[in-house]
């Protein structure tokens, strides 16, 4: 079991047969850095690669889940972003999905990459208190973790878009009636309670939940397939203009956005 490490890392302890892997940035509100990127893809392929784990918990410490990407780290000058090692599982599961389920506990800011890394998963469990907010658009740029067609295939096409499109903030109610969330609990009792899902999953036949995960992801693959294979598009059209400069820009320079479609 390997404990807490310093802020900017994220961790995972052994708990019999669930793997608990926690996001600890709480400084920058768990931002997460191109290297925790990398670290959460490695605690996922220890779950999937490990058959004495059956089910993950992904959660957070502090307040909040995540603010999102640390912006500059990924996009700004000297950004250090790197790929995925090679065969990991992607966190976003837009490469090499987790075949285990995975229980995710949310509290707090829920922002972009935050919400695409929980609908990559397969139930999740929000504090009372969760600020939800898909705001790519808001800075120059687009989803790019699979919010483009998790949020549709999670909550339909008009509550997706109506998210994707306004780039608001919303609760934990609203997240749980366009069925985002599967529970809602008071604050503090998030991560227990996915803890207990996870012990309960874990408690049936590993092989049988784990082909059961992979039968029903049948039914939505070929989407899948087409929609990740539109994401180098969506860079494309998004990544090298001048409102996504603008957007970088604004964010860092806490302002407003002035953006002109080019």
């Amino acid at each position: 079991m390997s404990e807490l490490a310093a802020p900017g890392r994220v961790v995972h302890e052994r708990h019999d047969h669930v793997l608990k892997i926690t996001i600890d940035n709480t400084a920058k509100k768990n931002a997460f850095s191109p290297e925790m990127i990398a670290q959460l893809s490695d605690a996922l392929t220890l779950l999937d690669d490990d058959g004495s784990l059956w089910v993950g918990v992904i959660c957070a410490a502090g307040d909040d889940f995540t603010a999102g990407l640390d912006m500059p780290k990924f996009f700004g000058p000297g950004a250090t972003r790197k790929p995925f090692p090679e065969g990991n599982v992607d966190p976003f599961g837009m490469a090499r999905p987790c075949r285990k389920p995975i229980v995710t506990a949310v509290q707090g800011i829920v922002y972009t990459v935050g919400i695409e890394l929980m609908l990559a998963g397969d139930i999740v469990v929000a504090a009372d208190n969760c600020r939800f907010c898909q705001m790519e658009g808001k800075r120059g740029i687009a989803p790019m973790g699979g919010a483009h067609f998790r949020y549709i295939a999670w909550a339909g096409w008009g509550n997706a878009m109506y998210h994707l499109l306004l780039c608001d903030e919303f609760s934990s109610a609203e997240a749980y009636r366009i069925g985002l969330v599967q529970e809602v609990t008071p604050v503090g009792r998030q991560i227990g309670r996915a803890m207990e899902i996870a012990g309960i999953i874990a408690r049936n036949a590993p092989l049988g939940i784990q082909v059961t995960k992979e039968a029903g992801r049948t039914f939505i693959e070929a989407g899948e397939r087409a929609a990740i294979a539109y994401v180098p598009r969506i860079r494309e059209r998004v990544l090298n203009t001048a409102d996504a400069a603008e957007g970088i820009k604004s964010f860092v320079e806490r302002r407003a956005a002035r953006f002109t479609g080019n």
